[in-house]
Parts: structure tokens; C-alpha cells; sequence
């Protein structure tokens, strides 16, 4: 990763915490991790494996994706993403007739909306 990337991610991370409204502490906390390391990881000073990457992710309740978008933060739009990633990474692990029967009722329950 670049020095800039490093940047970009960082400053990312911060965008997601304070639009979750979640203190240094309170992510560290939630994600295994102490508070200066997360401040660290914000001012680009800390180095981060995909390991870490996927527990800030998971504490933020966003895809892992989403911590390299380096857009202005649309919380509502990032979240509705995040619910959409997982419902089809669960989808991905049924059986063929099985998403075909959840299609069938979404489709049907939602009919006047889609």
C-alpha cells in the first residue's frame, strides 16, 4: 500500500467511525483492538493486515469494500450496501431452488415496489 493509500484508508476509517458516532475507544473496544492503534491506523502511522481490515469492518457493519471508498461518506446509501452484501453472500451458500423460492417471494411481497 501507498503512503497516499495509507491516507485514503485512514481517512476512511475515520469517516465511518464518526458517522457511526463511535469514539477511538468505543471501535477499539468493539473490534479487538487498543484505542491507539485504531488512532494510529487514522493518521496513517500504523501499518494493517486484511486480518485487522476485516475486524474494523465487521465493527463499522460495512463490507470490507467499503473502507476503499474514498467518497465523500453517504451513511444511509453505504448501509443499505452493507445489507445488500450480506444477504447475498447467504444467498450464495443456498441451494439453486432455494433462491429461486426467496426470488419468488420477494418479488411477490414487494410486487407494487419493484
Amino acid at each position: 500500500m501507498t503512503d497516499r493509500e495509507q491516507v485514503l484508508l485512514g481517512k476512511r476509517i475515520r469517516d465511518l467511525r464518526k458517522a457511526k458516532g463511535y469514539s477511538q475507544e468505543y471501535l477499539a473496544e468493539i473490534s479487538g483492538f487498543h484505542y491507539t492503534y485504531i488512532g494510529g491506523l487514522e493518521r496513517a502511522q500504523k501499518n494493517v493486515t486484511l486480518a485487522n481490515l476485516i475486524k474494523i469492518a465487521n465493527a463499522l457493519e460495512v463490507g470490507i469494500y467499503d473502507l476503499f471508498e474514498y467518497t465523500k461518506l453517504n451513511f444511509s446509501t453505504d448501509k443499505k450496501t452493507s445489507d445488500i452484501e450480506k444477504i447475498l453472500d447467504a444467498l450464495i451458500k443456498l441451494p439453486g431452488k432455494d433462491v429461486k423460492k426467496i426470488k419468488d417471494f420477494v418479488y411477490n411481497m414487494f410486487e407494487d415496489k419493484i
